[in-house]
């Protein structure tokens, strides 16, 4: 890959009120033009996302949002932009200007601590007031990581350079230990040299010429485990297996030949899919393989949200779509109703729902979909993602998460 997905990149909103600044200091810390500024109000009224690299932090994801004072007519819209972007990022940049700090600021802070994502307060446009002692007393109230002050309307080299020194260092004190020391995806699986088979069919969505992300970053994190890594289609499959002079430590397939999988391998070969692979990276694998158990208790015009983080022109053979709704009425032996949700798009109302099937996340940074997980358990709505519902409906569940047994 020639560049660093969204989803592994450390994600930055920049928060607060209208007219605070926020795209002033997205421009000084990209150096670019990056978002549109103006004087008139409400000049962001959508999400602005920019790609940077960050030294040392390294691949960083910029998020410029709308002002969460909104009230025109589309605020409200643009409001949950905001809050969706909030949501998903791992750090927040809360803006606002000389003694300005309210119940705005205050909630913004508040609603950040709820989801365990640190705030970095910044006070822009800090040459048009005093900072007082008063002020900066009310801002550590709310956040524990110190404030920086700063004029992003000085565009100045050495302006530029001081503001991200700053930001360095308190990013460096409150980004989370695991975005330096990166989640296994499979390799912690496999003893020192072991070896790994893959069956990975050709998926008719990803682009030509390329894999699918998941597959890429498993044989990624094979290499940086130093494993042997195989790689078959499913129908070359049998043939490859047949090769090995020793069985193979660990066996990973696309979760829509996972039967086909469990077919051709003699029993005692731990196993598994991408897709569950990506549960466990991305979120809470026990969560979700007990939501499992729901899939069982499906009745009649049972209410169902199929959610997927990505967006594509669905196939007539999409997963998500037609595929996995197929397979949860056959088990069920009844008519479901489906509800489909993709991209940034979550619905607030989860209690409606008797079970969430949810992708893999490969597109959703871990605090997006830790977070949306945490929703779920919230309102009580059992989840699973696609390799868990898949796995479950053929019957093999059982089989695919034995090498996560402890």
């Amino acid at each position: 890959m020639q560049n660093t997905p969204k989803s592994l990149r450390l994600q930055m909103v920049f928060a607060g009120r209208i007219n605070a600044g926020k795209s002033s200091l997205v421009n000084l810390l990209s150096g670019q033009n990056t978002a549109i500024i103006s004087d008139r109000r409400g000049t962001t009224t959508d999400v602005v996302e920019k790609a940077m690299e960050l030294r040392p932090i390294g691949p960083v994801l910029l998020l410029d949002s709308a002002g969460i004072d909104d009230t025109s007519d589309l605020g409200k819209l643009r409001v949950e932009r905001t809050r969706q972007a909030i949501n998903r990022a791992d750090v927040m940049l809360l803006i606002t200007t000389p003694g300005v700090w309210q119940d705005n600021e205050k909630q913004l802070a508040a609603e950040a601590k709820a989801h365990n994502i640190p705030v970095i307060p910044i006070i822009n446009k800090c040459d048009t007031g005093v900072i007082t002692p008063e002020f900066i007393a009310e801002i550590a109230q709310s956040t524990d990581t110190p404030y920086i002050a700063v004029n992003a309307a000085d565009d100045s080299e050495k302006n530029r350079s001081r503001f991200i020194g700053q930001l360095i260092e308190r990013l460096l004190k409150v980004i989370p230990a695991e975005f330096f020391q990166s989640v296994p995806l499979l390799h912690d699986l496999l003893p020192p040299g072991g070896m790994v088979l893959m069956m990975t069919p050709i998926d008719t969505q990803a682009p030509k010429g390329r894999l699918i992300l998941p597959q890429v970053q498993a044989i990624r994190d094979a290499l940086d485990g130093n494993a042997i890594c195989t790689v078959a289609k499913e129908d070359a499959f049998p043939e490859i297996y047949s090769r090995f002079a020793r069985m193979p430590d660990l066996v990973i397939c696309d979760s829509q030949v996972v039967k086909k999988m469990i077919d051709t391998l003699p029993p005692g070969i731990p196993c598994t899919t991408f897709s569950i692979l990506m549960a466990r990276l991305k979120g809470d694998l026990p969560q979700l393989i007990k939501g499992a158990e729901a899939i069982n208790t499906l009745k009649e015009g049972d209410k169902i949200l199929i959610a997927e983080a990505c967006t594509h022109h669905a196939g007539n053979d999409d997963i998500g779509r037609v595929k996995i709704p197929m397979l949860l009425q056959k088990k069920c032996n009844c008519k479901l109703d489906f509800e489909f949700f993709s991209g940034a798009d979550f619905p607030e109302d989860l209690n409606k729902y008797r079970l969430v099937v949810h992708c893999g996340g490969c597109m959703l940074n871990r605090q997006a979909m830790l977070n949306r997980l945490h929703q779920l358990a919230k309102a009580g709505t059992p989840v699973v993602n696609y390799g868990i519902c898949i796995s479950c409906c053929t019957g093999v569940l059982d089989k695919v998460i034995t090498p996560f047994k402890a």
